[in-house]
């Protein structure tokens, strides 16, 4: 066949069975630690170091997008607009059924040993209340001095003494509060302290009212007080509610939200949609649904499974999914379907908790909306009125997953909300409380933050696996057949060779045999 056939088949023939092992496992220890590697960098970055070296190095050189171009001007624009709106829909926000520290939190460490809040999540506290609580006039009252440097201080025990320390000087409302909420063990205790806070509060607001148009600081103080003011009510309320006075807790929400109904951001609505739930007062609960739960206004968790577990309280006691696939959904069904659909577009990590299938902690004093932490929140207060209405878990756990084959895949655009943003894991991640540290160092679960959507292996992950294994199996099988591993792998060769050997005869046929026979020499 030619000279180049004899020295491909001489080449052949010197390969021993030991080459091909040594081939083989070589080739399998190469792609396990690059698989190692990979799945190492994915679980920490989240994408593929392959995938990613070659998008940011290798397609410029082969000849990518020019930067310069308009068109690619407009997407980096697009791309510039896409993040911020992420940005903005990672905000983190107050937790508006958030817990006492000294009266909930603290007793929950002192049974568990373990921390239910995060670093993050106090700072972001300590962050409200100096925005809320301070001024820059403190600096005129003695009282109102120490407590702006107590809302800074990181230690617990430093603040409840400053505080006591605010208290000796005169009456302060905000040292009250931070008694309340860090020193109280109880709610009654926590209460009483509120109702101190309350008499003082009061007159301060009044006596700032009236200055509020005499300058900018005055302006300042009134604002300040007003937060002050708002705060107390809407934390009296909430001692009323879980001391069992859910009617006058209602009542305070309803005077509260009359007298101030410009400050939407404390979301004191949903402190009235809980209450009015307990009370199974489900006509009222549609009335302010009729009022919040409007295009125009943000939605929250609590707004959209609230709306639809009234929907499904309509249809849920009769509901069956065997007779509504013999004879379709009705009117009321359809609606209720549609309801839970867009609830569980809004926040698709709620189910899992209102169904049980994921365990419940204390929810964090912040939330991030569409978030795990926002689930955690909804669930907490809320699973027990789900549990109320005959049939409405049955037909959450029926039909909550029929909502992601309505939304486009892979999310790039969100069916009835904006798409699902990319930002809510790193968040939540700070939020929660995911690992604690016991005896000898070792780190224990707590809570598994749920992520959605989740996250795809990339496909250098499972080339990389595949490749391990098939050279894996290929080195096993040399090793124990070396001789008949040999014989496969000399017709592989062969059959590999053969298309190089028919364009060399062609060569050799074309060429004259003396200039061949000089290039062989050579």
């Amino acid at each position: 066949m030619g000279m180049w056939n004899e020295v491909v088949s001489m080449f052949l023939n010197t390969l021993t069975p030991k080459f091909y092992v040594a081939l083989t496992g070589t080739s399998s220890l190469i792609s396990g630690l690059i698989l190692i590697f990979e799945w190492w960098y994915f679980r920490k970055y989240g994408t593929s170091f392959i995938e990613q070296v070659s998008v940011s190095h290798l397609r410029p050189l082969l000849g990518g997008v020019d930067n310069s171009s308009p068109i690619n001007s407009n997407s980096s624009n697009g791309d510039a607009d896409s993040n911020r709106q992420n940005v903005s829909e990672c905000k983190v926000w107050r937790n508006p059924l958030n817990l006492f520290r000294g009266a909930e939190y603290n007793r929950y460490t002192w049974v568990t040993g373990r921390e239910p809040l995060t670093y993050y999540d106090m700072n972001l506290s300590a962050q409200d209340h100096q925005t809320f609580f301070t001024c820059d006039s403190d600096h005129l009252r003695p009282a109102d001095a120490i407590m702006q440097k107590a809302w800074r201080e990181r230690n617990p025990q430093a603040r409840i003494s400053a505080a006591h320390e605010s208290l000796e000087l005169e009456d302060c409302a905000t040292a009250s509060i931070l008694l309340a909420e860090e020193e109280a063990t109880t709610i009654v205790e926590a209460e009483k302290l509120f109702k101190q806070a309350l008499k003082t509060g009061e007159g301060c607001y009044r006596r700032s009212q009236q200055l509020q148009h005499h300058g900018a600081q005055y302006e300042a103080q009134h604002r300040r007080d007003t937060n002050v003011l708002v705060y107390i009510k809407r934390r009296l309320a909430m001692c009323s509610r879980k001391l069992g006075r859910t009617r006058e807790a209602v009542k305070m929400l309803r005077d509260l939200m009359k007298e101030f109904p410009l400050l939407s951001m404390f979301n004191i609505h949903e402190n009235l949609l809980e209450s009015l739930l307990e009370l199974q007062n489900y006509a009222d609960v549609q009335a302010v649904l009729a009022k919040y739960d409007d295009i125009s206004l943000p939605k929250s968790a609590t707004i959209c499974y609230t709306a639809a577990l009234l929907k499904a309280r309509a249809v849920s006691d009769k509901f069956s999914p065997e007779a509504a696939s013999r004879r379709g959904l009705s009117t009321a069904e359809m609606n209720a379907v549609e309801a839970i659909h867009r609830a569980v577009e809004f926040n698709p990590h709620v189910p899992k908790y209102l169904l049980e299938m994921k365990s419940l902690i204390l929810p964090p004093e912040h939330i991030l909306k569409r978030g795990d932490s926002e689930a955690i929140a909804y669930a907490f207060f809320h699973l027990q009125h789900w549990k109320r209405v005959e049939g409405a878990l049955n037909l959450l756990h029926c039909t909550w997953e029929g909502t992601f084959r309505m939304i486009p895949y892979p999310l790039e655009k969100g069916h009835l909300f904006y798409p699902y943003p990319i930002c809510t894991e790193t968040a939540d991640r700070e939020l929660l409380p995911s690992k604690r540290r016991s005896g000898f160092n070792c780190v224990c679960v707590f809570h598994e933050v749920s992520v959605y959507p989740k996250k795809e292996l990339p496909f250098f992950i499972l080339f990389t696996a595949g490749l391990c294994s098939f050279t894996a199996m290929l080195a096993l099988l040399t090793h124990q057949f070396p001789e008949l591993m040999g014989v496969f792998a000399k017709a592989f060769l062969s059959t590999l060779f053969a298309p190089l050997n028919f364009i060399m005869e062609k060569v050799e046929s074309i060429l004259p045999s003396s200039l061949w026979h000089q290039l062989t020499r050579i």
